[in-house]
């Protein structure tokens, strides 16, 4: 849909394009070959270059003879290993199997059977471990992303997808933009669990003005939040702290609908979220999956047009009714496009009144006008770009991002320790967020293993910052 309401260009700019002049990222060597039985009398008119790329993969083991010495005192004193090496496997052989397994895709039994197979002693186990074994500072960074992303964003858009985990069903929700990409697995895809994603790792409760207008946007009594709001008590350490709260306040021995429990632990996340500078005002952009409705929110289109596109038809005036409102919505669509180039005040008024034309017409087709009325119900977060230009009009970033993860679980399916499921989402939200970035994976392994002339990257979050313009 969105491929289809582009211009078309012009036939001269259709012609293929040809690959262009290879410029390899290493240092050219030149080698001169001589021609052999030139005849008497010939003239030399230079070189003809001829450009070979190669590369050269061999196991290499260096013993390091480090000098002890004994003081006087009887203290020992022993000479350090060189900057980057970390145990019995080197920097750069830790860098090309987390390249090879996150990045490449592979399956931890090819990885073993590669590195064998060009001369490394090593194990099955002790690849495991270089996969998952201190790397607390690489899923420190990756959730620094995530904090930088949300404090500075002018909108995020979210997806999940299936997960496993220790042998049980969960979900995998990925939250991101142009600019950064974020994973998190977890057990439930719930809107509580959205919402504890979006803490960024953060623990903590908060009862504050956004948490109050959280509970009564959701249809919390207002007697319920006036004894929340009486406590002197407004933020919570954890989980365990802010059930205790609830308990003593009797919330948890009511048995009301919406459930007294969890819109006020919904509102107390949110608040924590606003309370940290999160998504202050920034568009949460989804396919109309209901946990992801917070905050300002937005719907994509491309899933909106699908729900018509894939109603069933069984007349020929079922089928004329539904070619004609999906070729309106196209219309529409090519016309929000266009507003985004140069949004103005009165091309929105006309935007909004024709939306209400295309959505609360009556075909004749029941079911159809039954879409259409449920659509123009979410008018509010369907059109939100005309209040906010910038956003997207579909979630396809989210839908692209998520894919790796999906081809991760194909090939290798779950994780089953902890540590594995956060290095797991750790290394494919840093790959995702280098290539949104412009930085080479590889370049990133070597400054992070310090790496023999590695080139100086700082930490993603900083890059992020940079590139993200504030909401």
């Amino acid at each position: 849909m969105d491929k289809a309401t582009e211009p078309a260009k012009a036939a001269d700019k259709q012609k293929r394009r040809c690959r262009g002049k290879v410029t390899p990222r290493v240092i050219l060597k030149d080698q001169v070959i001589k021609a052999a039985a030139v005849p008497e009398g010939s003239g030399f008119k230079g070189y003809e270059p001829f450009l070979v790329q190669d590369l050269v993969i061999s196991a290499n083991a260096t013993c390091y003879r480090r000098e002890r010495w004994v003081t006087p005192d009887g203290r020992t004193i022993v000479a350090p290993l060189p900057e980057g090496v970390d145990g019995h496997f080197g920097p750069e052989l830790r860098r090309f199997v987390l390249m090879h397994y996150h990045q490449g895709q592979s399956t931890l039994p090819r990885l073993v059977a590669l590195l064998r197979s060009v001369g490394l002693a090593i194990s099955k186990r002790q690849v495991q471990r270089l996969l998952t074994d201190n790397q607390e500072d690489f899923v420190s960074e990756a959730q620094a992303i995530l904090r930088a992303g949300l404090e500075t964003s002018a909108y995020v858009s979210a997806d999940d997808t299936g997960a496993r985990h220790a042998g049980k069903n969960g979900f995998c929700t990925q939250i991101g933009n142009d600019w950064f990409t974020w994973f998190g697995t977890r057990a439930s895809k719930n809107r509580l669990n959205f919402l504890d994603l979006l803490r960024a790792g953060h623990t903590d409760y908060v009862l504050n003005d956004a948490a109050y207008g959280y509970m009564r946007k959701h249809d919390l009594s207002a007697p319920l939040i006036a004894r929340l709001m009486a406590e002197p008590q407004t933020c919570f350490a954890d989980e365990e702290a802010w059930l205790a709260h609830l308990d003593r306040l009797g919330l948890t021995a009511l048995t009301v609908t919406p459930d007294a429990v969890r819109v006020a632990t919904e509102g107390a996340l949110w608040g924590s979220v606003q309370s940290h500078k999160f998504l202050c005002d920034a568009v949460v952009l989804s396919d109309d999956a209901g946990q992801f409705n917070v905050g300002r929110h937005a719907l994509c289109w491309i899933h909106a047009e699908r729900l018509v596109h894939k109603l069933d038809t069984f007349t020929d005036e079922q089928r004329a009714a539904q070619a004609r409102v999906r070729g309106l919505i196209w219309n529409f669509y090519a016309s929000l496009k266009a507003y985004q180039l140069k949004p103005t005040k009165r091309r929105s008024l006309a935007l909004r009144a024709r939306f209400d034309r295309i959505f609360l017409r009556r075909t004749g087709f029941v079911t159809l006008d039954r879409l259409l009325a449920r659509l123009h119900a979410n008018k509010d977060e369907l059109l939100m770009v005309l209040d906010r230009p910038e956003i997207p009009l579909h979630t396809n970033g989210s839908e692209n991002d998520i894919r790796c993860y999906v081809t991760r679980r194909k090939v290798s399916a779950g994780t089953r320790s902890d540590i594995g499921r956060d290095c797991r989402d750790a290394f494919l939200s840093l790959a995702k967020t280098c290539d949104k970035l412009g930085i080479a994976v590889w370049e990133y392994l070597g400054s992070r293993f310090k790496v023999a002339g590695h080139a100086l990257i700082e930490p993603l979050d900083h890059y992020v910052r940079a590139r993200i313009q504030p909401a």
